[in-house]
C-alpha cells in the first residue's frame, strides 16, 4: 500500500498515464518545474523519461528514497547523485517494446517507400499528371541494428520476414543467428539500413558521426529511435544535404520538442515527435509497471525492474 501524498508526481503525464496513476495511487502532482515545490514529505518520486529530474529539485527533498521513471530510458536521472544518496531508481523496460518496434519498421518503409510522399502526391492530383517516383524495396538488403538489447532483439525477430541479411554491433557478441561487427564504423559499411536502438550513455553520445555516415554512403538509409544524442545532428544534417546518405527516419532529437529548423526543409527525411512508445496499450503498461515499482519499494521488497547505477 501507498501512502497518500507520499509520492511526489514530477512533470505532465498525458491522460492516459495520469488516469491509471489516480486508479491506484494518490500523488501529490508537480506539473511545473518552474513553480514552487508543494509541502508535503515524500518518500518517492514519480516521472516520465522525457522529464529531465534537477539535483537541485532532489537537495530539496532529503526523504526521497526512490524514483520511478515511466520509460525504458534513464539518461533523465542524475545517476550519480541518486547513486551517492543512496536512491533506488526503476526504469519500464520490456513494456513497449512491441511499441518501438512497430514505429521502426513503419519508419522505415515510410522512408524507402516514400509512403508520405505518396499519400501527398495522391491527395495534390500530382497523379493525374504523371507517375508518382519509384522508390526503394527492402527485401535482399542487409539490415544493421546498433545495440542488441531488449528492443534490438525484438526489431531483429520482426526483420527476418522480409528477406533481408541481419548484423549487429554493441559492447560484445551475443547468442544470436546475426552477423556481429565489432564497431558502428564497420557496421554502417556493410548496411543498406542502419537502425539505432542503443541506450543513451557517454559511450554512445554522437556516436554516429561524420565519419560513421561516410562509411554508410549515398545509398543507405539511418532510422534512429533510440535518443537524439547518439547522433552528431550537425554531421548528419550535412550528410543529409550533400545526398552522402540515401536519407533517415528520425523520432529522436538532441532537441526536444524543437529540434534544428533545417530538418523541416529536406526532402529525404521522415520526421515523427518521440512517439516510439505513444501508444494507449504501451503507456497504460508503462505507468502499471512503474506504480508496481513503487509498491515493491514501500513494501520493502525489491524493485522490479531496477536501474543498475
Amino acid at each position: 500500500m501507498i501512502p497518500v501524498n507520499s509520492v511526489l508526481q514530477v512533470g505532465q503525464f498525458p491522460e492516459v498515464m495520469q488516469m491509471v496513476i489516480d486508479q491506484r495511487i494518490v500523488p501529490t502532482r508537480f506539473d511545473d518545474l518552474q513553480a514552487e515545490l508543494p509541502s508535503g514529505s515524500f518518500d518517492s518520486i514519480l516521472i516520465r523519461s522525457n522529464t529531465k529530474l534537477p539535483i537541485a529539485l532532489l537537495e530539496k527533498l532529503p526523504q526521497v528514497k526512490m524514483v520511478a521513471t515511466c520509460g525504458v530510458g534513464y539518461d533523465n536521472l542524475p545517476l550519480d547523485f541518486l547513486k551517492q544518496r543512496g536512491i533506488k531508481a526503476s526504469n519500464t523496460p520490456g513494456v513497449l517494446n512491441d511499441a518501438v518496434c512497430e514505429l521502426a519498421i513503419g519508419m522505415m518503409f515510410g522512408l524507402l517507400r516514400r509512403i508520405p510522399e505518396a499519400h501527398e502526391f495522391v491527395r495534390s492530383a500530382a497523379w493525374s499528371k504523371g507517375l508518382f517516383t519509384v522508390t526503394t524495396t527492402l527485401a535482399g538488403k542487409r539490415v544493421g541494428i546498433v545495440g542488441m538489447g531488449r528492443i534490438g532483439q525484438d526489431l531483429a525477430k520482426r526483420l527476418e520476414p522480409f528477406k533481408v541479411d541481419i548484423a549487429y554491433t554493441g559492447p560484445s557478441a551475443k547468442d544470436l543467428p546475426y552477423t556481429y561487427l565489432p564497431n558502428v564504423k564497420a557496421l554502417a559499411k556493410v548496411c543498406d539500413v542502419l537502425f539505432l536502438a542503443c541506450p543513451a550513455s557517454s559511450a554512445t553520445e554522437k556516436m554516429i558521426n561524420a565519419e560513421v555516415l561516410e562509411a554508410l554512403g549515398p545509398q543507405s538509409y539511418l532510422v534512429n529511435i533510440a535518443r537524439g544524442s547518439v547522433v552528431d545532428e550537425a554531421a548528419l544534417l550535412v550528410a543529409l544535404q550533400q545526398k552522402k546518405i540515401a536519407g533517415a527516419a528520425l523520432d529522436v532529437f538532441e532537441n526536444e520538442p524543437n529540434p534544428d529548423a533545417r530538418f523541416l526543409n529536406l526532402d529525404n527525411v521522415l520526421l515523427t515527435p518521440h512517439i516510439g512508445s505513444a501508444t494507449s496499450e504501451t503507456r497504460q503498461l508503462m505507468t502499471n509497471l512503474a506504480i508496481d515499482n513503487l509498491e515493491a519499494f514501500y513494501n520493502q521488497q525489491p524493485l522490479l525492474t531496477e536501474v543498475q547505477n
